[in-house]
């Protein structure tokens, strides 16, 4: 028998969520908020345009009761650039954590996505638009921890 939990204990179910402007985008950044993921599961798809991470994110809509985690699909579409600042790329060991996603405009809906990193880290997604989905592919599992993250003050 698992000790993991399942979705259909708290009658819920997984996270499919899209952004299309800035406030959308702010709601998968708390959803997503100390995810980790190995740097290796950081895909760009040049000819689609989308660059995607598999990330094992906190489920922090359970925080209050439960210490889970569960994979999920962080993507972004309408990608024509993609740039890192502070991530040794070629250390396939390097796991790494989100701390937070924010949008910079340009110009007429365009601008970066950046993906702030723990440690100083960052990555910057140059867009068309804000197109960004969420979408957990796994069930959820007890986090390794059995912790909440914590953040200094």
């Amino acid at each position: 028998m698992s000790d993991d939990a399942t979705f259909e204990d708290g009658a819920e179910r997984p996270l499919n969520l899209g952004a299309l402007d800035e406030g959308d985008l702010s709601v998968i950044s708390s959803l997503a908020q100390d995810a980790v993921f190995p740097i290796t599961e950081m895909k760009w798809a040049i000819r689609q345009r989308r660059f995607a991470i598999l990330l094992n994110r906190f489920r922090w809509e359970d925080a209050a009761t439960r210490t889970e985690r569960v994979q999920a699909v962080l993507s972004f579409d309408t990608v024509l650039e993609v740039a890192s600042q502070g991530i040794d790329r070629s250390d396939r060991d390097t796991v790494l954590s989100l701390l937070s996603v924010t949008f910079e405009p340009t110009s007429d809906g365009a601008g970066h996505i950046l993906l702030t990193l723990a440690g100083d880290g960052v990555i910057r997604l140059t867009v068309e638009a804000i197109e960004a989905t969420l979408k957990d592919v796994t069930r959820p599992y007890l986090a390794p921890s059995k912790s909440t993250p914590k953040h200094p003050d």
